[in-house]
């Protein structure tokens, strides 16, 4: 019985190309109490894995999220399979507009505390006591509203490439820091206006939504699927697109266009840019925004100081990274002191 991968990133990626098959990019969530996790992980992997199914899925006991590539070909057997899964059954699929074939490149199931990193600790928290969802028609006209609050419940990076017109883009790092820190600047505000929250795909705005209303706002709304289902029905309804730049994503692409505009610059040089890359240097791997001419320049690296040690022979490479902890690189995404123009 296979529950792990066998094969390497590389080796998928031969294979994918090899196959010539179109797959498609999906996220979906579903907040459910799930009693036995682990179970319900290997359950996924059993029948995903036969279905070629690759991409980074998290489990908790609180429900699932899941960012996936599905074969075209198989998609409705995929489909079937989580109409199958009571709690799953007619789940909202958010397909994204620009697909890449290699945008997940191994099947990862994993078992997780939470499905979304929130720090919170209160157990008379409850996430299914959610805010009002709305489509993208009814989305427009409210942050038209005067009386309304736009907040973009994203971290510094994904909002620094692409928001709506008018959102406040709180300076995070986290959707945990963001929690509090958007309940202090707003406490004026729980019963003259509408809380109004957006995300990638509405996960995050989920389980915002409840925790305040649990906090006392007297007027919670979401957007419905996020930027991503967004983007879908301004698309097919002609509607009027209020969002400017890119919308950041988890997988291999970084980033779908969304708007016309670049909102952002080059972290090294400036220039209008909205293309993020991670460091080739692995000891550092930042994620930054990098243009064409800096990543010739820099040959793909976030300073001069990863463009020396890239060249180095892979044993002194590695000799260099042993005993350090790189995660502050890592993790604090485009706030190193490298980065000139950084946000």
């Amino acid at each position: 019985m296979q529950l792990y991968n066998k094969l390497s990133a590389e080796e998928r990626r031969v294979l994918i190309r090899e196959a010539g098959k179109e797959r498609l990019t999906i996220s979906f969530y579903q907040y459910h109490q799930i009693g036995n996790p682990q179970l319900f992980r290997d359950h996924l992997f059993l029948h995903w894995h036969p279905m070629d199914v690759l991409g980074r899925i998290y489990v908790a006991h609180e429900g699932i999220n899941a960012q996936l590539s599905v074969p075209g070909d198989r998609f409705e057997e995929f489909k079937t399979f989580l109409d199958g899964i009571d709690f799953l059954e007619n789940v909202r699929l958010n397909i994204a507009r620009e697909h890449d074939n290699e945008s997940f490149l191994k099947l990862k199931v994993k078992v997780r505390k939470k499905i979304v990193a929130d720090g919170l600790e209160d157990q008379s928290f409850d996430v299914t006591n959610k805010g009002i969802h709305v489509d993208a028609t009814a989305f427009n006209e409210l942050i038209d509203d005067p009386n309304t609050v736009l907040v973009d419940m994203r971290n510094h990076y994904e909002s620094e490439i692409g928001h709506f017109k008018n959102a406040w883009t709180p300076d995070v790092d986290t959707f945990r820091d963001s929690l509090d820190y958007i309940e202090d600047k707003l406490k004026d505000h729980k019963e003259d206006k509408k809380l109004v929250m957006y995300c990638t795909g509405g996960i995050r705005c989920e389980k915002a939504s409840a925790y305040y209303k649990h906090k006392g706002f007297k007027d919670v709304y979401q957007l419905e699927g996020g930027i991503i289902e967004y983007h879908r029905q301004v698309t097919e309804q002609n509607l009027e697109n209020k969002f400017r730049g890119k919308n950041f994503v988890f997988d291999h692409r970084l980033a779908e266009k969304i708007g016309d505009e670049i909102i952002s610059n080059c972290h090294q040089c400036g220039a209008p840019c909205d293309t993020h890359t991670n460091c080739e240097n692995n000891a550092c791997h930042l994620l930054f925004i990098q243009c064409d001419s800096c990543k010739e320049k820099y040959e793909n690296c976030c300073s001069e100081e990863c463009n020396d040690i890239i060249k180095l022979p892979y044993e002194e490479q590695k000799a260099l990274r042993a005993g350090h902890y790189n995660s502050n690189n890592i993790f604090k995404k485009g706030r190193s002191e490298k980065l000139a123009y950084k946000k």
